[in-house]
This record gives structure tokens, C-alpha cells and sequence, in this order.
């Protein structure tokens, strides 16, 4: 298989389906292929029902039957683990902890003395501008600033790699906006390797090294966009216009949704995360 750094993912003819109520097989996804490295900066972009958050899922370890291999680091995964942080759309703050607990909750099973916790814990508060506000509570924050929060609760035990679902989607466009820059920030400050899913191609494009275009029905990969600028992007770089309303014309000509079973609730509840 080749050596891999730190943080290396390969998907190799992944394909995953789902029994729906008369016993039949849903074809989610269907043979994905994709290799990234370490250090990368991936987003996943398409359209409702193309399966993006289901691969989210396979890549955190929260789904277990699925065809093909999935391998961190030349390893198979094995269900959840602290080296792969997630970030969810709502930031899921304990509302009776103050900023710096909610961060804290993530080290429960650390090895860290507690001097190394808490020195850790005030890195990660700097790193996404928090420090002045550790001592506040969820209900005092603002949407962005609980992002900030899960974001350090997810970075705290120095996973390999963060996996972001959908991760601003609740919030306004300003404060859209100056959390890709910040998450932007962050990704090089720390240098691990990230993967966003999302529906928004202008934040797929400003924030990736490389954007996953996938397709529906079943869910598959149509292409992979290079956007070949460097960081830190500015918004309003032309190149990056054109990267994105290239990717746009794959959206154009959808066919109309077709109605899909519900797949059964998720309990986050029983799983280990570095968050």
C-alpha cells in the first residue's frame, strides 16, 4: 500500500446501502475512490441525497457495514476514535459548563496531567480567540463564537485529522464568513489533515486544496476540482470566482429529487470522539 504520513486517508471502491421498509436495498454509494494526504484540506461538495454525510459518517466510524476499505494512515479504521475529531452543524455545548469545561469534557480519558490539560486547554482557547470568554456559558455566546467552542473541544486531544459536517450552516452569512477564515487559520496553524462537507460551493472552493464534486442516486464522485491558490485566499480573488462557478454548472441540469427512505437515527451518545 505505500507509506502514508500522519493523517493519510484512502477510500478504496467504497460503496454503502441502506434496507429500506420493503427489505430492498438503497444504493447510497457506489464505488468511491479517493485518496488524500496528509495535511490536506478537502472539501465534499454536492447535492441533497448524493451521500456526502453518509461517507462523513464512514470516515468518523460511526457506520460499520459498508463494501470496499477505509484506512487512516495504511490502517483500516476501526469504529470511533480520538484521532478524528467532528464537528457537527450544531455545536452541541453542554449549556451548564462554561466555555473552558465544554473543552474539558474531550480530555476525560486523556493521559494528560492535569497541568498538561490545562495548558492544552488555554492553547486551544487562544487558538480560536476565546481566552477572555472561558469562563462564560453557552447562553452568553453567540452562534460563531459556539462554533469557536466545539471546534477547540474538537482539536483539544490532537487528532490526526477533523472532520467538519456542514459546520456553519446554521449561522449568518457575516459570521459564515469569518469562521472559514478562521477555521483557514487554524487549519495551518495545526497542520492536520481536514475534511468539510458542504453545500456551499463558494465555501467549498475558498477553504479546499481539492473539491470532491459528487453526484446522486447513487452517490458517487463525478469529479475532483484542484483550486491550486494558496492560503491564506482572499474572497474576492477572481480565480477563485471562476473555480466556483465552474463547479456550479455541475448543479445545473439535476435531475428533480427522487424520494429517499429515511435512514435510521443516529446515537451519537454511545461513541468516543475527540471533541
Amino acid at each position: 500500500m505505500g507509506s502514508f504520513a500522519a493523517g493519510a486517508v484512502r477510500l478504496t471502491q467504497v460503496s454503502k446501502s441502506y434496507q429500506n421498509r420493503q427489505d430492498a436495498a438503497l444504493q447510497v454509494l457506489q464505488d468511491i475512490n479517493l485518496d488524500i494526504q496528509a495535511g490536506e484540506f478537502i472539501s465534499i461538495v454536492g447535492s441533497s441525497g448524493c451521500g456526502k454525510s453518509t461517507l462523513l459518517r464512514l470516515l468518523v466510524g460511526l457506520e460499520h457495514q459498508f463494501d470496499g476499505q477505509i484506512s487512516i494512515d495504511g490502517q483500516a479504521i476501526q469504529g470511533t476514535s480520538l484521532e478524528r475529531g467532528i464537528v457537527f452543524q450544531d455545536h452541541r455545548l453542554f449549556p451548564w459548563l462554561s466555555v473552558r469545561d465544554n473543552i474539558k469534557v474531550a480530555l476525560q480519558n486523556s493521559p494528560l496531567s492535569r497541568d498538561e490539560q490545562n495548558k492544552t486547554i488555554d492553547e486551544h482557547l487562544e487558538l480560536v480567540g476565546l481566552s477572555a470568554f472561558q469562563d462564560s456559558y453557552p447562553a452568553q455566546l453567540s452562534g460563531g463564537m459556539s462554533q469557536r467552542v466545539a471546534i477547540a473541544r474538537s482539536l483539544v486531544n490532537r487528532p490526526k485529522i477533523l472532520l467538519l459536517d456542514e459546520p456553519f450552516g446554521a449561522l449568518d452569512a457575516l459570521t459564515r464568513a469569518n469562521l472559514q477564515q478562521e477555521l483557514q487559520r487554524i487549519w495551518q496553524a495545526e497542520k492536520i489533515t481536514m475534511i468539510i462537507v458542504t453545500h456551499d460551493v463558494e465555501e467549498a472552493v475558498f477553504l479546499g486544496d481539492r473539491v470532491v464534486v459528487m453526484q446522486p442516486n447513487p452517490g458517487r464522485i463525478k469529479r475532483i476540482v484542484p483550486v491550486s491558490l494558496p492560503h491564506p485566499r482572499h474572497r474576492e480573488d477572481v480565480r477563485l470566482a471562476a473555480i466556483r462557478n465552474d463547479i456550479l454548472t455541475d448543479f445545473s441540469q439535476l435531475p428533480p429529487d427522487q424520494l429517499l427512505s429515511t435512514v435510521p437515527k443516529q446515537d451519537f451518545d454511545q461513541y468516543r470522539f475527540s471533541w
